[in-house]
């Protein structure tokens, strides 16, 4: 019987009753902890970015398998957030009831892909048993300090009605609805990432992880080495801090600039300017943090009234506000020098404020605005004729000692905000009390469970607020009666920690076993998309850090290893989507061509890590490919009593070689997650067995070596296929219970090498020629070749010329 989705069926089940992905858990001298980003329970089936995630990761870890290794490869739902709530306020159903109605839908179909994923480690976030300690993280982190809350301005999604975090809103709207987002002041919690900045950096140099996410990371944390210094308000005791990286342009700021948000600008805002600046405030609040930083937006600002004075010099500049400085970023108010600073320079133009030029190029330049990173110090008293080094350096010592600067290390990082104004989500486990304040629930009484009956509907307001089942509650501390945090976490609070679980999933004493987690982690491979950069990878790192300095684990990295997988495009080259109608359902070429064809199409049709339009002919095409090898494995079984060789010739030779470079290249590529490059050795092998098999008299131990080895080497690729021709072969269960093959590094030399025959500098014949023939062996063996007979009739032959090793070319006469 042809390969066929019946075979799927038929191993699945095998698998399933002997346990054959079953973790071994007495057995860690070779653990392997491979993982893939585990996804959200949609209502779709599993989509071509499910299967060239989880599937070709399942190939890799398959083949590892082989290798020995005792793999531990779990599988989970991330299955809080808004999509399942936005579905319910459409259609009625409630979060919970299509959320596991999604999973198990989602468990079939990852059970029918045919995947080692052990299910007795399955995570689900949405489960009591798993926010439980989700909670307790939250409660540790409250502990050490580093879960906090504060009034802030915040990303506001007016379709959504909730909260974002800076990395989900993307070219200033909601990274999932696509609203423009708004700002609004909200107290919230927030995880004190940034206390952790200096160490997320230090680390990204010893992971081996894609060059670029390294730099995103590095960019999103962004660490500047400058200096806060003080300017004093006019007319009053308090200071404006400003952090420079360029302490040496004190001496040309000609304005400063608060944030339009900041405290301080009521303080500066005199009664004259006090209406304009409230209106430019209010026009400011419209727009997102993107927008505000865009450096191609028109710049706009209004004076305040108020004057601060330069502390090296004395001299009184105005204060303004301007939509481009952040209160959240720095100080939230930046000292202006319009002579060398293109940003500022626009800004001065646009209102006609001072330039003044206090740097001059080292090679006095006279350009206009050179804005000059590094040159010679102008008009800037004591320190006039330093390089702009020396300058930056000794301005802050001066000031130092006055108590006006301190030499600081900045960052643009900023403090994780995880409150949502959402149902569907982990409760947040505090509770306030009039008289105790913020009481943290005690940790014997995780989980607070989210409520059934609540009415979610978005307005502006946490659901949960309107529940006065689950609000209402008695202060831990004083028994008085108290109210609950109406907010629920982040979902990406859920997915910071779920890798740690995993191992230990069913332990209802504590979120795991220290001993056997510290065993278990970190993960050896972590496989996802390159969206989770600046967020879930950033913030898994964070958490694994803190609670590593709570003494709960030993490493300090949550991912040893990590790779991105491309984008599966539709057929016209552009992202899948609905809306497009350029979508592909998995399951029609399942059903057509059964799990393997579908699987081994996405490993040879496109690179891994870049993706690619998808292509009908393709998986045709490895349809065929297959059936190949079905057949060769037939002819082999019915041809067993056939007539044998035990010679070693060089067809024989050639075979040898074939299958060790076929080994060789498979083990590297696939190692390299290169898994077209790998499929398509494994072609090669199979080309060069029809080519054998064509022989009359055939070495068959020789041959049944090859096509034992062909089918090893494409087991990770084509699991179910694989068995059923290994059982064929009549091999004993599993092939995945064999050890991975290895090559012969001396069988990777031939004892021959084909050269190319030109005559007259056209190609026209090859021949096979000992490796370590001599010019006159290689000569000799050209002539006398056949084809010499009918290209070299009636010539003749004027010179010969011999590139060793390449080519041979004779010269004929005209």
């Amino acid at each position: 019987m042809a390969y066929s989705i019946e075979t799927d069926r038929k191993w699945q089940q095998k698998w399933e009753e002997t346990k054959l992905y079953k973790f071994d858990r007495s057995n860690l001298d070779k653990k392997l902890y491979c993982l893939e980003m585990f996804s959200y329970p949609s209502g779709a089936n599993l989509h071509v970015g499910h299967w060239y995630n989880f599937g070709l990761t399942d190939s890799w870890a398959r083949m590892k398998r082989m290798q020995g290794y005792n793999v531990f490869h779990p599988m989970g739902f991330d299955a809080f957030g808004l999509p399942a709530e936005n579905y319910a306020i459409k259609t009625g159903i409630h979060p919970k009831d299509s959320t596991y109605k999604n999973i198990r839908t989602m468990e079939k179909q990852l059970r029918e892909m045919g995947a080692t994923y052990d299910w007795d480690y399955e995570v689900i976030t949405c489960a009591p048993e798993y926010y439980k300690w989700t909670q307790w993280i939250f409660l540790q982190l409250y502990k050490h300090g580093l879960a906090y809350r504060k009034k802030a301005p915040v990303n506001w999604c007016p379709s959504c009605k909730t909260v974002l975090a800076n990395e989900q809103v993307i070219d200033g709207a909601c990274e999932r609805c696509h609203t423009e987002v708004t700002k609004k002041d909200l107290t919230q919690w927030f995880f004190k990432i940034t206390a952790y900045a200096q160490e997320l950096l230090d680390f990204l140099p010893k992971l081996d992880w894609p060059e670029k996410t390294k730099k995103i990371q590095t960019n999103w944390i962004g660490r500047s080495e400058g200096a806060e210094i003080e300017f004093k308000i006019a007319g009053s005791d308090k200071t404006l801090k400003v952090f420079t990286t360029r302490a040496d342009t004190l001496y040309g700021v000609t304005y400063v600039v608060l944030a339009p948000e900041s405290e301080l600008t009521d303080e500066v805002t005199t009664d004259e300017y006090r209406e304009q600046v409230e209106e430019y405030r209010e026009f400011a609040r419209k727009q997102s943090e993107i927008e505000r930083m865009s450096t191609v937006k028109e710049k706009t600002g209004v004076f305040t009234g108020g004057y601060a004075i330069n502390p090296v010099n004395d001299e009184k500049v105005p204060i303004w506000i301007a939509d481009y400085v952040l209160a959240g970023y720095g100080t939230g108010c930046v000292m202006a020098v319009p002579a060398h600073d293109e940003r500022d320079y626009e800004f001065a133009k646009k209102f006609n404020l001072p330039i003044k030029r206090v740097i001059r190029s080292k090679d006095g330049s006279p350009d206009e605005l050179p804005f000059t990173e590094d040159g010679i110090l102008v008009d800037s008293g004591e320190f006039s004729g330093m390089t702009s080094e020396q300058a930056r350096i000794e301005i802050v010592k001066k000031l130092q000692k006055e108590n006006m600067a301190e030499f600081k290390v900045n960052y643009r990082l900023r403090d994780w905000l995880v409150s949502r104004q959402r149902y569907w989500g982990a409760p947040i486990p505090i509770i306030y009390c009039d008289d105790c304040g913020i009481v943290p629930v005690p940790e014997e009484d995780l989980p607070v469970e989210l409520p059934y009956n609540v009415e979610f509907t978005p307005d502006g307001e946490s659901p949960l607020a309107k529940c006065e089942e689950f609000m209402n509650t008695t202060c831990p501390k004083c028994g008085k009666p108290a109210r609950r945090d109406p907010d629920t976490l982040d979902t990406f609070v859920c997915s910071s920690w779920y890798f740690l679980r995993y191992p230990d999933n069913h332990n209802d004493r504590e979120p795991f076993n220290r001993e056997w987690i510290n065993k278990m982690l970190p993960v050896d491979k972590y496989v996802g998309g390159a969206e989770h950069a600046a967020m879930h990878l950033l913030y898994a790192r964070f958490i694994t850090k803190a609670l590593r300095d709570m003494g709960y684990l030993d490493f300090d990295e949550p991912f040893k290893s990590l790779v991105h997988q491309g984008t599966i495009l539709g057929p016209d080259g552009s992202r899948m989507s609905k809306s497009k109608g350029n979508t592909i359902s998995p399951d029609d070429y399942i059903r057509e061509y059964g799990s393997d064809v579908f699987r081994l199409y996405l490993a040879f049709g496109f690179s891994y890590t870049e993706g690619g339009p998808w292509s009908d002919d393709g998986i045709k095409a490895i349809s065929r490919f297959v059936n190949r090898v079905e057949r060769l494995v037939e002819k082999f079984v019915a041809e067993k009593d056939g007539e044998s060789s035990d010679s070693i010739g060089a067809d024989e030779k050639e075979l040898i070689f074939v299958q060790n470079t076929a080994i060789k290249g498979v083990t590297e590529d696939a190692e390299k997650f290169q898994f077209n490059t790998s499929v398509a050795r494994i072609m090669e092998l199979t080309n060069a067995l029809y080519k054998y098999d064509a022989l009359q008299v055939k070495n068959r131990k020789l041959m049944e070596e090859a096509i034992r080895n062909l089918l090893l080497l494409l087991a990770p690729f084509a699991p179910h296929f694989c068995e059923e021709m290994w059982e064929k072969m009549g091999y004993e269960y599993s092939i995945f219970n064999q050890k991975w093959p290895t090559y012969d590094p001396k069988a990777l030399v031939r004892d021959t090498i084909e050269m190319a025959v030109q005559i007259n500098g056209q190609v026209k014949y090859k021949i096979q020629v000992p490796q370590d023939a001599d010019n006159k062996a290689v000569e000799e063996a050209a002539l006398n070749d056949e084809k010499a007979a009918v290209y070299l009739k009636d010539k003749e032959i004027v010179k010969i010329i011999v590139v060793p090793k390449r080519l041979v070319n004779i010269v004929v006469k005209k």
